[in-house]
C-alpha cells in the first residue's frame, strides 16, 4: 500500500475528519481512504453519465438533421453512376 502524506490541512478539516473517525469508531487515516474512494467513484459515474449524455446529444442530433438531396446542389444520382459502371 502506498503512503500519502498531506503537510497542511487546515485545522477545521482535520477537526471534521476526526468528528467523523469518532463517531464511527475508526481512524482518520482510515475515514480519509474511504471518503477519496467515495469521490473517485462518485467522479467516475459522473463522467460515465455525462459520456452517455453526450452520446444520446450526437444521436438526437443527427436524427434531427435534415436530409439534403444531391439533385438540389446540381450533382449526379449516384444510383445512376453505380448502374453506369456496372454496365461497362
Amino acid at each position: 500500500m502506498n503512503n500519502l502524506n498531506v503537510i497542511t490541512l487546515p485545522d477545521q478539516l482535520y477537526q471534521q475528519l476526526q468528528k467523523l473517525a469518532e463517531s464511527e469508531n475508526d481512524s482518520i487515516e482510515s475515514q480519509v481512504v474511504t471518503l477519496l474512494q467515495k469521490a473517485l467513484q462518485e467522479k467516475q459515474q459522473q463522467t460515465e453519465t455525462q459520456r452517455r449524455q453526450n452520446v444520446l446529444k450526437v444521436l438526437e442530433e443527427s436524427r434531427n438533421r435534415r436530409r439534403l438531396n444531391p439533385a438540389d446542389f446540381g450533382l449526379p444520382d449516384s444510383t445512376e453512376m453505380i448502374r453506369e459502371d456496372r454496365d461497362r
